[in-house]
């Protein structure tokens, strides 16, 4: 116990040095994976877009990214002075990957697109947003 105490400690410190060094330096980022509950799994060769919102609900170009092996899109999706405070919109293409791995969709099939909206307040800051998701379900939180 004292040895998981000190290595939670470590990790800990070294965690929020990096944090405090990505704020200092204005190097915010927004990530995201995306993990099949069906198979416990990465979900690789899932299609993102990610959209951020304008006013009037007018949406600037939307970026397209897949994810690798690991259900991650390899770099940041925004990083930088790239990344500015606003809401934005990333869309998961479900209905595509599930019928991919062979999965049998009804046709409408129940989740074709997860579309999670959220802001983003501080643009020095990491933004993490996974997604877990079957054909019937998903679920995503805030990650840093």
């Amino acid at each position: 116990d004292d040895q998981r105490a000190v290595t939670l400690f470590a990790w800990s410190a070294f965690a929020d040095r990096n944090r405090s060094l990505a704020i200092a330096r204005g190097m915010g980022r927004l990530t995201t994976h995306v993990l099949d509950l069906t198979t416990g799994k990465p979900a690789a060769g899932l299609r993102v877009d990610l959209q951020r919102q304008l006013s009037a609900g007018l949406g600037a170009p939307t970026l397209e990214f897949a994810t690798n092996r690991d259900g991650r899109v390899a770099q940041p999706m925004l990083e930088g002075a790239a990344l500015k405070a606003g809401r934005y919109a990333l869309i998961f293409h479900v209905a595509e990957y599930f019928s991919a791995q062979g999965i049998d969709l009804p046709e409408p099939a129940f989740l074709d697109q997860v579309c999670i909206n959220f802001g983003i307040a501080d643009a020095q800051q990491n933004y993490h947003v996974p997604l877990l998701v079957t054909p019937w379900s998903y679920s995503t939180y805030r990650g840093s």
